[in-house]
């Protein structure tokens, strides 16, 4: 519990009107969007500036309060809970964009901008942003730069990491300092891309420079239907391998299809074990010729239906479905372990077997969707947190699960990071030199391990 005079101290950093105490406040911000992780901070304070950011971290780092920093809570990992208690930082008062770049192709951003708001606004100069964590509706900048979000859009555009340019970042100690810049040439370290991903364990990010694309001038949606869920992960390979690098690869399995089905119909083929969508982007010459042979590919592979959407609103209805998944399996059972691994694309139908195996040996419902594409697979457990018989047994399947992904070359996080859910596999599947060199990172930006901490290793 923080002394009334520290709580005064930040009120008057932050405002009478950011800052929150009450004990319902408090509650409403002790969890995050998927995770079962749950602890209550003492104060909730929000910035608007980071001036405020260093001040409240000087007074933090002086007492040593433990520092949560949150965005829009949408994170997937338990990295946004404050697990010590202390104050947690929320930065989503810090949400304009700054500035757009058209003839370089950047643009500046607060960490609190929600990420489908600068989606919109670089419509309008027919730009975009390529990361497309599923979360965008909700997800703040800050976030997916600290978590280093994905999405399907990775495939082809690569990570979060790729177009950060430079930020403005406040260190644990107080400091402001700017890392990277305009151009791609690094001097010294790279320290920006160490901050970015780090999971705001090393500072919190108050400015951003991003790097944008230009949106293609044609796209087109591709629906392949399976009878073996192993088969569509096959063919992602196959894909892949005659040199079609797509947009987008997802995938949905049987459970996923026919729970969206009973939500809010769509036509989707309910007795299809699996289906892939695919969407590519590009010249609208190129863009036909990709999937008339994206079509080929997987008839010769063992689609057994293939559905080419005719226009954008069948694309979207598609696209719809991908983002209901994970609402489907929330609304089935009251608990859920949402897993999110990725192995070498080869490895995909093994892994796929091998959790199907794995939630039958324990008698526990799953469903598998995924960016296939780079072999990002989100198996989800559903389970009941009151029935602890069957929460215990969904909780061996979740750790035979990651074992298998360990076996097959693949790594526990794909791209929701470690916070609190993985941390316990993470000493175990990381060389022991290396977590100490992390921990000396650690320790040199933060020496009083006041932020973020509890996170990522035990």
């Amino acid at each position: 519990m923080l002394k009334t005079s520290l709580i005064a101290a930040l009120e008057k950093i932050v405002g009478k009107e950011n800052l929150l105490a009450s004990r319902e406040a408090l509650r409403v911000y002790s969890y995050d969007a998927t995770t079962n992780w749950e602890h209550e901070p003492d104060v909730v304070v929000f910035p608007s500036s980071a001036n405020e950011i260093s001040l409240s971290l000087k007074l933090a780092n002086r007492e040593k309060i433990p520092v949560t920093p949150r965005g829009g809570g949408t994170n997937a990992s338990g990295g946004s809970i404050p697990i010590n208690g202390g104050i947690l930082l929320c930065t989503t008062k810090m949400n304009k964009i700054l500035k757009i770049d058209k003839e370089n192709l950047c643009a500046v951003v607060e960490p609190g901008l929600i990420l489908q708001d600068l989606t919109l606004r670089l419509a309008r100069d027919g730009l975009f942003f390529p990361p497309d964590p599923q979360s965008f509706l909700g997800a703040t900048l800050g976030g997916i730069l600290a978590e280093n979000g994905g999405g399907p859009a990775c495939l082809k555009y690569g990570v979060t990491k790729q177009y950060v340019l430079g930020i403005e970042v406040v260190l644990p100690t107080g400091e402001i300092v700017s890392l990277g810049g305009r151009t791609l040439n690094v001097v010294g370290y790279d320290l920006l891309r160490i901050i970015v991903g780090s999971e705001g364990t090393l500072g919190v990010i108050t400015k951003a420079e991003l790097k944008l694309r230009r949106v293609p001038s044609a796209r087109k949606t591709m629906m392949a239907v399976y009878a073996d869920v192993a088969v569509a992960g096959e063919n992602v390979s196959r894909i892949l391998e005659n040199g079609v690098v797509p947009y987008k690869i997802e995938l949905l399995d049987n459970w996923v299809i026919n729970r969206i089905e009973e939500i809010s119909p769509m036509g989707l083929p309910k007795d299809a074990d699996a289906v892939l969508l695919f969407e590519v982007d590009g010249e609208t010459e190129a863009v036909e010729k990709e999937m008339e042979k994206i079509v080929e590919i997987t008839q010769h592979y063992g689609a057994t239906d293939v559905r080419v959407a005719k226009d954008q609103a069948e694309a979207d209805a598609y696209w719809m479905a991908r983002r209901a998944g994970f609402a489907a399996a929330h609304s089935r059972m009251p608990t859920q372990f949402s897993e999110d691994v990725a192995v070498p694309r080869g490895n995909m139908p093994a892994l796929i077997k091998k959790v199907k195996e794995i939630c039958e040996k324990y008698n526990v419902e799953n469903c598998i969707l995924g960016h296939t594409g780079d072999g990002n697979l989100h198996p989800a457990v559903l389970t009941d947190v009151k029935d602890k018989e069957h929460y215990g047994r969904a909780m061996k399947a979740v750790d035979e699960i990651i074992e298998a992904v360990v076996e097959l070359n693949g790594v526990i996080s794909g791209e929701h990071g470690i916070g609190l859910e993985k941390k316990k596999y993470f000493n175990s599947v990381t060389d022991p030199v290396v977590v100490n060199m992390m921990k000396g990172v650690k320790t040199l930006f933060d020496p009083n391990n006041i932020m973020n901490p509890g996170k990522i290793w035990n």
